[in-house]
């Protein structure tokens, strides 16, 4: 099982998932889609947003929400919400978490949301605009996790593999 799983509930824009993908890709992550799709998953838009790193992240399919719950229902759950009591900053994340994000445009179900309310998230921010776009809010929660971990497993020390300037 990978560190961290992000899971999609009905996501709907393929650019977003693509580049979801790769942040998954880059950070070991594992990603979980539930179905239904707002695209196919062979969308010229989806592919060229994820680029060549396809091949290189754990995907997983799920026909509906239920039958991931059935699957992961007692595993380590955080739902990232607006309606959310605690900041996603709050929580010590385990090995193996799963970082739940709904669809663009309605977000995760309210009867989800109340079935655990304990681990419904929310990332700080103005009161008077709706949420950040869903690729950036899985990156905020994904690099929460790692940095709780002090990065285990990722590049952080030694020389960049580009330079931007020169001494």
């Amino acid at each position: 099982m990978n560190d961290i799983n992000i899971v999609l509930v009905e996501p709907e824009i393929p650019e977003n998932t693509g580049n979801i993908a790769r942040t998954c890709a880059v950070t070991g992550a594992a990603l979980h889609l539930v179905k239904p799709l707002g695209f196919g998953t062979e969308s010229s838009r989806l592919k060229r947003a994820g680029l060549d790193y396809w091949d290189k992240l754990d995907i997983f399919y799920y026909e509906n929400l239920d039958e991931f719950l059935a699957k992961h229902g007692n595993d380590e759950l955080y739902f990232f919400s607006s309606k959310g009591r605690r900041t996603h900053a709050s929580v010590r994340y385990g090995k193996g978490c799963f970082l739940v994000f709904g669809k663009e445009t309605a977000g995760l179900p309210e009867w989800l949301l109340k079935r655990y309310p304990d681990s419904c998230l929310r990332i700080p921010m103005r009161n008077t605009l709706r949420c950040l776009n869903l690729s950036n809010s899985v990156a905020v929660g994904v690099y929460e996790v790692l940095r709780q971990s002090d990065f285990d497993g990722l590049e952080t020390a030694g020389e960049p593999t580009t330079f931007l300037w020169e001494d």
